[in-house]
C-alpha cells in the first residue's frame, strides 16, 4: 500500500511542482479559455490524447474487450476517423477563432448562425453530456485506490479518496485555466501512454510465451454482430459512426482547437496523433482479448488491467495504476474546464461578459461550483455506479446530436438557425426516446442505435430547413463573408443590426 499510493502521491506533486513552475497570470479571458492560442504541435497532440484517451479506456473499454472480445476494436477505427476530421476542420475553425476571438465550441456555432438560440441549446447540450462522466472519472478512479490499496481499503472509502484526489487537483485547473490544462497533460500523457504502452507490450510478451496466445482465447470472442445476431447487423457500424460524429461535439476536445498557435500546428498534431492512437489502441485491445484465457477474468472482466499487470508483483500493479490515473486526471480536467468555461460565456446572462476580469472570475466560480456538484453526486451515487454508466451511454448519444449543426455548418453555407435548434432538439427527443425504450439497439432498424436514429432525424429537419427556409440577403452576406474571410481581424460581419448587441467580442446578439 506504501508503494502503490506513494507512486500516486509522487506523481502527483511532480505534475503541481510543473504547474506551478509554469503558472503566470492571465492576460485576458481569452487567455484564460484558450491558453492565448499559443501552443505547438507536441503540446496539442499530448493534451488531445490525454483528453481523448481517458481512464476509462483501461477499465471500460479493455473490460468490453476482455468480455466480448474483437469488437472492442471498434473504438480504434472511429478514434482515427476523428483525427481525419481534425485535420480537416483545423483551417476554418481556427481562422475563425483566431478572427473573431472565439472560445468554444458554442462560441463558434453562435458566429456561424447569427443566433444567441443556437449558442445557448449547444453549450448546454455540450454541458449536460459532459456532466457524467466527470461523476464517472471520480467514481472510475476509485477502482486504482482500492487495487492500489491491496485489500486495505474498501472499494467505497477507496472511491471517496479518489473524489478528494480529484477535487483537490481542480485548485490548479481553477487558478491556471486552459493553459494550466495543457500543460499537465504532457505530463499526464507521458505516464499514460507512453509508461502505459511500455507496460502493454510487456504484459502481450508475456502473455504470449506462457500459453495465453489467440488459440487460447475462446471462439466466441472473435465474432461480430451479423444479421442474426441479437443487437442487429448495423450495431457495430453505430458505435463506429456515432463515436466518429460525437468526437468533435465534446466540448474539452473542440477547444484543443483554439488552443494551438497556427492552423498547421493542428494539422502537425493530427498527424503525429493518428500514429500514436493506432499503435495504442491496437496494442491495448490485443493485451486485453488474449488475457481474456486467464482465469479469473471471467469474473471481473472489468479489472482485466490490474488482474494482468498483478503478474509483474507490487511494483507493475502501482505503475499500471499511476497510469490509470494519469489519464483520468487529464479527462476529468478538460471536462471541468471546457464545461465551465462554456457556461460562463455561452449561457449566463451577458453582463458576466461585460469585462475580461469579471467573466474569468465567474468561470472560475463555474469550475469550482461543478466540481462540487461532482463530487457530492458521486459520492451520492457510490451503490448505483452502473445507472449512472447508463446515464453516460445516453450522454453520448445526446453528445452527437451537435454534429449536423457543427460539421454541416462548417462545410455548408446553407444551412440556418433554424434548422440548428430544430436539429438539435429533435435529434436529442429521437435519441434520448429510443435509448430508454432500446438501452442497446433498435431491433427495428436494423441494429441502429439511439444516437444514429437521432442523427438521421436531427440530418434531415436540418438539411429540410435549409432547403425549405430561405434567408434574407443580409444574412447571406454574412455568412459569405465568414467562409470568405472578406473581413479582416477588427472588422465587423456586416449584419450591424445583428451585431449591435455584442460590440464586445464581435458575436449575434
Amino acid at each position: 500500500m506504501l508503494i502503490g499510493y506513494g507512486s500516486i502521491a509522487l506523481f502527483f506533486l511532480v505534475v503541481i511542482a510543473v504547474l506551478e513552475k509554469t503558472r503566470r497570470a492571465d492576460a485576458g479571458f481569452a487567455d484564460y479559455a484558450v491558453a492565448g492560442r499559443s501552443f505547438g504541435s507536441w503540446f496539442q497532440t499530448m493534451s488531445f490524447l490525454n483528453t481523448w484517451l481517458p481512464g476509462a479506456v483501461f477499465i471500460s473499454f479493455a473490460g468490453l474487450t476482455a468480455e466480448a472480445g474483437v469488437i472492442g476494436f471498434y473504438w480504434l477505427p472511429y478514434s482515427l476517423l476523428a483525427v481525419v476530421l481534425m485535420f480537416f476542420m483545423a483551417q476554418r475553425v481556427h481562422d475563425w477563432g483566431r478572427q473573431w476571438d472565439l472560445s468554444t465550441q458554442a462560441d463558434l456555432l453562435g458566429l456561424r448562425y447569427g443566433s444567441t438560440a443556437v449558442r445557448v441549446v449547444a453549450a448546454v447540450i455540450g454541458a449536460v453530456s459532459s456532466f457524467p462522466w466527470v461523476v464517472l472519472g471520480m467514481q472510475s478512479l476509485g477502482l486504482v485506490f482500492s487495487y492500489l490499496s491491496f485489500g486495505r481499503v474498501s472499494p467505497d472509502v477507496a472511491i471517496l479518496i479518489s473524489i478528494g484526489v480529484l477535487a483537490v487537483r481542480q485548485i490548479w485547473t481553477v487558478r491556471m485555466g486552459m493553459r494550466g490544462v495543457v500543460i499537465s497533460d504532457m505530463v499526464q500523457s507521458i505516464v499514460a501512454y507512453v509508461l502505459g504502452l511500455c507496460i502493454i507490450v510487456g504484459l502481450l510478451v508475456w502473455l504470449v510465451t506462457n500459453g495465453h496466445g489467440l488459440n487460447q482465447v475462446p471462439d466466441s470472442h472473435f465474432t461480430i454482430p451479423g444479421p442474426d445476431s441479437a443487437v442487429g447487423p448495423l450495431y457495430l457500424m453505430s458505435l463506429v459512426l456515432t463515436g466518429t460524429m460525437g468526437g468533435w461535439c465534446w466540448p474539452d476536445i473542440f477547444v484543443r482547437l483554439f488552443t494551438a498557435r497556427s492552423t498547421a500546428v493542428i494539422k502537425k498534431s493530427a498527424v503525429q496523433a493518428a500514429p500514436i492512437l493506432f499503435v495504442f489502441a491496437t496494442a491495448l485491445t490485443l493485451m486485453a482479448i488474449l488475457a481474456a484465457s486467464l482465469p479469473s477474468i471471467a469474473d471481473a472482466p472489468g479489472s482485466v488491467w490490474f488482474i494482468t499487470a498483478g503478474i509483474g508483483g507490487t511494483v507493475l500493479v502501482a505503475l499500471a495504476g499511476l497510469v490509470v490515473l494519469a489519464a483520468t486526471m487529464g479527462n476529468v480536467d478538460a471536462n471541468l474546464q471546457a464545461t465551465g468555461i462554456q457556461l460562463t460565456h455561452d449561457v449566463l446572462p451577458r453582463r458576466t461578459r461585460t469585462a475580461d476580469g469579471r467573466e474569468t472570475h465567474a468561470a472560475k466560480l463555474t469550475v469550482l461550483a461543478l466540481t462540487a456538484v461532482a463530487a457530492i453526486t458521486a459520492t451520492a451515487t457510490i451503490k448505483t455506479s452502473s445507472g449512472l454508466a447508463s446515464l453516460a451511454i445516453l450522454s453520448y448519444q445526446g453528445i452527437c446530436q451537435l454534429a449536423p449543426t457543427l460539421l454541416l455548418g462548417i462545410f455548408w453555407r446553407r444551412g440556418n438557425a433554424v434548422g440548428a435548434v430544430g436539429g438539435m432538439v429533435s435529434g436529442i427527443v429521437t435519441s434520448a426516446v429510443l435509448q430508454l425504450a432500446y438501452p442497446t439497439s433498435v431491433p427495428w432498424l436494423g441494429g441502429l442505435t439511439s444516437g444514429v436514429a437521432g442523427l438521421i432525424v436531427n440530418t434531415a429537419v436540418y438539411v429540410a430547413a435549409a432547403v425549405f427556409i430561405r434567408s434574407t440577403a443580409e444574412e447571406d452576406a454574412r455568412v459569405a463573408s465568414l467562409f470568405t474571410g472578406l473581413h479582416g481581424a477588427s472588422a465587423e460581419p456586416p449584419t450591424a443590426a445583428s451585431f449591435a448587441g455584442r460590440p464586445a467580442d464581435g458575436l449575434p446578439h
